[in-house]
């Protein structure tokens, strides 16, 4: 089973905790976590853009000029797409772009991604974060922890004044132990779980 140094939010190092070995000891499956993401950035498309075709542009219902004699090029209509007001080539249309990502693939992604932090020393574990919901507070907490990258903050219920004073903070995000995704992980360089966080996730992933 990994086990990873617990922290106190002051930057001591209080012990260690020992970690779920399924959730945070999986094989790393990059083509996995791939697929994964790709789908979760597909499923936040909106898929809305509409732009209009040449008939479905008002107007140019007769020929501009006659065909030949006028020494201009032949034309057919002022709403072909070479005129200006014209209407698009290819005009994109409103689609969907979700893919289904079953639910096995998700959990295992969520495994392998997790455990990729752990294996690469990029996972810390706080034994909990006490704030008041002051921005410099939790700018306290990072310089402690030497967080120098995009910092994601895995939280549960309980820590909304945690969430308060990182919502100002550059480079740090906050989620909730039930909503964080594979593409949260893959977002942030260095993530930190409280230890009720870390215990939420195992019971969620074991």
């Amino acid at each position: 089973m990994p086990s990873v140094n617990l922290y106190k939010q002051t930057g001591e190092v209080a012990g260690s905790v020992t970690l779920d070995d399924v959730v945070y000891g999986a094989p790393r499956n990059v083509a996995l976590i791939h697929q994964v993401v790709v789908a979760q950035l597909a499923n936040k498309r909106q898929g809305t853009k509409s732009t209009l075709t040449r008939s479905e542009v008002a107007g140019g219902g007769r020929k501009p000029w006659r065909q030949k004699g006028t020494g201009n090029a032949r034309q057919g209509s002022i709403r072909a797409p070479q005129w200006k007001h014209g209407g698009v080539v290819f005009a994109p249309k409103p689609r969907d772009f979700s893919q289904k990502i079953n639910k096995k693939m998700k959990e295992a992604a969520f495994r392998s991604a997790i455990s990729t932090k752990v294996a690469d020393d990029q996972l810390k574990v706080v034994d909990e974060i006490k704030v008041t919901g002051k921005t410099k507070e939790m700018a306290a907490v990072v310089k402690a922890l030497n967080l120098d990258h995009r910092t994601l903050f895995i939280l549960t219920e309980g820590d909304d004044l945690v969430v308060r004073a990182a919502g100002n903070l550059e480079r740090v995000e906050t989620v909730k132990a039930e909503l964080v995704s594979v593409l949260d992980l893959m977002n942030y360089t260095d993530v930190v779980l409280t230890q009720a966080a870390a215990k939420q996730i195992e019971e969620a992933y074991k």
